[in-house]
């Protein structure tokens, strides 16, 4: 009883002083250039940390990180930042491309996380029909609640104002045409995944559990998601992974869930009705069995096709620590068709959280990710490299390396909403082996890649061709 009244009250004394705008630090200040935050989870093994590096656009269960808003031709980005690169103090920022001009905004800190300097609380971003950006700032656990913020004005990157504190980590927010729908995960001795709905951003459905699957003796396994929205919210749903027992590091199998009314009622790909919560792991939902394998799954994106059939890019590994023990890491894409699911394996990498997107272009299929030989091996990312699939997923082929010879890796390569180019995609650098600084690029599909300015004296700089 002790440790829960400790906990509510750090929750009570963060929201009281940023309500009343004490302890709000670095909020609503302009920076001077694009500088991710660099981090360590200090679990070390022979071949380095479980993860550390660059990771301002960190986790792949943010998400959105990145939307194009065609009304003012802008891709407004949000990510993990700090003040100097001496620094690791995370600072969570929202940036603006032009694409008229070519020129990106001096970022704002959207919310300053007071000394914090893990990307767990990184951001994710939607918009409004009437151009409010949101901003959900994920908590930790129980113990650093989670933001919701709202821009003053529309498509206006400003200043931002807090709407609401509540327990949330790994936001996913998504705008149908009339609802928000938002994924997120709650903290409840294990990691159990929930939603919630609402249709002004303000007011919000009570918090709808998905999935609390129960394992061996009766202990909770825990989970991870991702969720993405197709036409509007004309379907809604989640790939989801299994923690056995409740440890993370025995994430493993893949299962799937849809709705076509906003969350009231949830089927199986199939159309077969699901209670929720999900609980038993041999649920209708489940996609694989990778737990029988012996296999670790590592969810990366997800998203629809043409015909509304859901796709899963996820990475699998014989174990959670890094090296070459656990190889093969190997990327596959899961999709649904002619009434069954179909794995293809597409490249391998060497990193369980190496991170990349999928995108899905009729029959044309690309994923952008750091699946080559690294400048730092045995740690996140790698040199990014495009992949194709000209018949919807059935075999792959490298189609361009984006880069070469970095001093760097290249780590978690997110997909904006409604991308335009040149902004296809973006991502940070950073040295996984040892504290660096880190930098924001992004890039198209011809090949070219820019790099957001480091430091920028002008309001608006032009971004830099990466030759």
């Amino acid at each position: 009883m002790r440790r829960f009244r400790q906990v509510t009250l750090t929750i009570s004394c963060i929201w009281l002083l940023s309500m009343t705008g004490f302890g709000q630090g670095l909020r609503n200040t302009t920076m001077d250039g694009y500088k991710g935050i660099w981090f360590e989870l200090n679990q070390k093994y022979a071949y380095g940390d479980k993860y550390s590096g660059g990771l301002g656009t960190y986790t792949a269960k943010h998400r959105p990180m990145a939307l194009y808003a065609v009304e003012v031709n802008k891709t407004f980005f949000v990510y993990g930042g700090t003040r100097s690169a001496s620094e690791k103090h995370l600072l969570c920022m929202i940036g603006s491309f032009d694409h008229h001009t070519g020129m990106v905004s001096k970022p704002l800190v959207v919310y300053d996380k007071m000394g914090v300097d893990d990307p767990h609380d990184n951001p994710s971003i939607s918009m409004d029909a009437q151009g409010y950006l949101w901003v959900f700032v994920s908590g930790r656990g129980n113990l650093r609640p989670g933001i919701k913020l709202r821009s003053k004005d529309p498509y206006d990157i400003s200043s931002f104002e807090i709407v609401s504190e509540e327990v949330f980590t790994y936001p996913q927010i998504w705008r149908g045409d009339s609802t928000f729908l938002h994924f997120f995960t709650k903290y409840t001795g294990v990691r159990e995944l929930y939603f919630e709905r609402s249709t002004n951003g303000i007011s919000w459905s009570n918090d709808l559990k998905l999935a609390g699957i129960k394992g061996e003796n009766d202990s909770l396994s825990g989970h991870y998601q991702l969720s993405s929205i197709f036409r509007g919210g004309e379907i809604a749903g989640t790939f989801f992974s299994r923690h056995i027992n409740g440890n993370v590091d025995t994430r493993t199998n893949l299962y799937y869930l849809e709705t076509r009314d906003l969350g009231h009622n949830w089927q199986t790909v199939s159309g077969q009705n699901i209670n929720l919560p999900v609980v038993d792991p041999h649920s209708e939902s489940l996609v694989t069995n990778y737990q029988s394998q012996g296999k670790n799954v590592y969810l990366k994106d997800m998203a629809y096709d043409r015909d509304g059939t859901p796709v899963c890019l996820f990475l699998t590994s014989g174990g959670h620590e890094p090296g070459p023990e656990n190889r093969p890491y190997t990327w596959y894409v899961c999709y649904f068709r002619n009434a069954e699911w179909h794995t293809r394996p597409v490249c391998e990498s060497d990193h369980n959280y190496d991170m990349g997107s999928l995108y899905i272009r009729n029959s044309n299929w690309l994923i952008v990710a750091p699946t080559e030989d690294p400048p730092q091996t045995h740690g996140v990312g790698g040199e990014v490299a495009i992949w194709e699939s000209l018949d919807r997923g059935k075999s792959w082929k490298k189609q361009v390396q984006l880069t070469h010879s970095s001093p760097l890796n290249h780590a978690y390569i997110r997909r904006p909403l409604n991308y335009k180019a040149p902004f296809c995609y973006f991502w940070a650098t950073g040295d996984p082996h040892k504290f660096s600084r880190s930098a924001l690029y992004f890039g198209d599909f011809n090949g070219q890649v820019w790099k957001l300015p480091y430091h920028m004296e002008k309001e608006f700089e032009k971004p830099l061709l990466q030759e």
